[in-house]
């Protein structure tokens, strides 16, 4: 039990001789059990005795380089094409001012994509008083070191129905997200973990799903210079090729997690704005990319077609600038970025209620500078999924320094509005352009009171449960 029991909460530590009091020093400052159970020696041998037996006498590298492999079938599903081809393009899209409002609002109180914190606030994620940002932040930020403030920043990403869509991708879009999470909130990436949750391995379908995902996510790991650390799998979430249904597995769900490090968790950026008359400005390409998306599922119930693609070297620039950014104070010591968020599921609007809600300061948006550089249309710059995408709030004094920095990076950016009032406003070059005619219906801006958006994102998970 004790060799091969799987309890979890454990680690082992191999600790220089001559440091071992300091480490269980800290080892007894958190209440944690630890006891020497060896040495390190020059046998070539791993031995373990038990009460005077010798249990074990074992080259080591039969444990640990030369255990047995799986070697399953695997093969890419015949029914893969047909989904790829499926794409969202032949989806009704809004035709009207109102009809996006609308679905804009179906999609932010979505139970996938509304607030959480009905869940969240019943957790005491502030725990022994060390945590500099908690969800719903990008990132989770823990202080480690009270003296110099020094700490680590975690996210965590999955989207099982990119994954669906193209397993390798998938996998690669989920890393990318949490190493963007990461430097959005001010932190360097350094490690990653995994959980990779696929169907039976007994399926060449599904084994076939696995074998992309590792591949996928090693490569890109490599391209942003950051190595899984550890991590672990969930297999067989499937009951079998049901009768009638070419798939009973779940999606493919590669969860990611990236550890990043901190030399001041003071210096934090939250995901929302506290201030009003910062610029508020988009890191990153917008492009059409709906397939897979928070909108296909609740508008459509639909799944099909490719997912945005990834372009992982974007990612490690758009960082980077982040990053830098992160580290600027103006002339008077005021920080440059009050505020930064991500742009993943549920698009750019997605981010800006969330930005918005955190601490009840609107916005006045205009999109027109987004779109004339990206060429997509109100519906498109609102929705899309597009990857290495940020927003920053930063004072308008600031605004030449974000240039700067983004043009370095060859990052694109554009100026998208200024914070203040309680309400959302977003006004745009067709739809919601001021007596634009789409349909039948004239164009107007998307005006989302904040006291009712919040009722709708915070009620929905109370009402389900």
């Amino acid at each position: 039990e004790i060799l091969m029991s799987e309890s979890q909460e454990r680690m082992m530590a191999v600790v220089a001789p001559d440091r071992l009091d300091d480490f269980m020093a800290v080892i007894d400052t958190w209440d944690v059990e630890a006891a020497v159970i060896g040495e390190v020696n020059d046998s070539g041998r791993l031995t373990i005795d038990h009460f005077g037996q010798r249990i074990v006498d074992v080259d080591p590298r039969t444990v640990a380089h030369e255990g047995p492999a799986y070697e399953r079938p695997y093969a890419r599903p015949s029914w893969q094409d047909e989904l790829n081809a499926d794409s969202s393009a032949r989806l009704d899209r809004p035709a009207t001012a109102a009809e996006l409002a609308e679905q804009v609002l179906a999609v932010v109180t979505s139970p996938n994509q509304a607030s959480p914190a009905w869940i969240t606030d019943q957790y005491d994620r502030f725990v022994r008083g060390n945590t500099a940002l908690a969800q719903p932040d990008d990132a989770g930020v823990v202080r480690v070191d009270e003296a110099t403030g020094r700490g680590i920043a975690i996210a965590t990403d999955a989207n099982g129905r990119f994954t669906k869509l193209d397993p390798a991708a998938g996998a690669a879009a989920a890393l990318a997200e949490s190493y963007r999470n990461v430097c959005t909130v001010g932190a360097r990436p350094v490690a990653v973990t995994d959980c990779l949750n696929v169907g039976s391995p007994e399926d060449p379908d599904a084994m076939w799903q696995l074998v992309e995902i590792i591949t996928g996510l090693a490569d890109a790991c490599r391209v942003m210079g950051v190595p899984v650390t550890g991590g672990n799998v969930s297999l067989y979430n499937s009951h079998g090729r049901a009768k009638g249904l070419p798939d009973s597995s779940i999606n493919p769900t590669p969860v990611v997690g990236v550890l990043g490090v901190m030399d001041d968790v003071r210096r934090a950026n939250p995901s929302g704005w506290f201030e009003e008359g910062l610029a508020i400005l988009a890191l990153g390409t917008t492009r059409d990319e709906l397939d897979g998306s928070a909108w296909t599922r609740t508008i459509h119930d639909h799944l099909g077609g490719l997912p945005p693609r990834v372009d992982l070297e974007a990612e490690a620039a758009l960082g980077r600038v982040l990053l830098a950014l992160s580290e600027v104070d103006g002339p008077d010591g005021e920080r440059l970025v009050r505020a930064a968020h991500d742009m993943s599921t549920g698009g750019l609007i997605q981010s800006l209620v969330d930005s918005v809600l955190r601490h009840g300061v609107g916005a006045s948006v205009d999109l027109a500078q987004l779109q004339s550089r990206d060429g997509v249309d109100d519906f498109a710059a609102l929705l899309s999924e597009s990857g290495a995408r940020a927003l920053v709030a930063v004072p308008e004094w600031a605004v030449a320094a974000v240039a700067a920095a983004a043009e370095a990076e060859d990052v694109a950016w554009a100026r998208l509005g200024t914070t203040g009032g309680d309400m959302l406003v977003v006004s745009g070059t067709d739809l919601l352009a001021e007596g634009a005619e789409a349909g039948s219906s004239a164009g107007g801006p998307l005006v989302l009171d904040l006291a009712e958006l919040r009722r709708g994102v915070e009620g929905t998970l109370p009402a389900l449960f």
